[in-house]
């Protein structure tokens, strides 16, 4: 079975795989800590911090994924809320008209 993430993990446990595919993403591109440290604009300690999965600033995970061209995959992890479908309804309720009589039908 493939590690992966799920509410019963622990932080730690979360932060330790979350590291190790960020290592592993690096790696198989061919970047070096210092590389993807410079163009993150963060320090090589942070990039060895989130691998090693320790805690970082969010603001400094959020950089190394950028320089990773991986910030699009939040939206996967964090997709934006969608509208109830009694939010839905009441919207569309809302919308609608009478329609309106034209002179030749009075």
């Amino acid at each position: 079975m493939t590690p992966g993430f799920d509410n019963l993990q622990t932080d730690d446990a979360v932060l330790h795989e979350l590291g190790q595919r960020i290592a592993r993403i690096r790696i198989e591109r061919d970047i070096a800590q210092n590389d993807l440290a410079r163009e993150a604009g963060v320090g090589r300690d942070t990039v060895a911090a989130i691998e090693a999965g320790r805690s970082v600033q969010s603001r400094n995970l959020i950089r190394v994924l950028r320089a990773l061209r991986m910030i699009d995959n939040l939206e996967v992890a964090v997709p934006a809320p969608q509208p109830s479908p009694l939010k839905m309804l009441e919207d569309a309720v809302g919308e609608r008209k009478r329609a309106k009589r034209s002179d030749s039908t009075r």
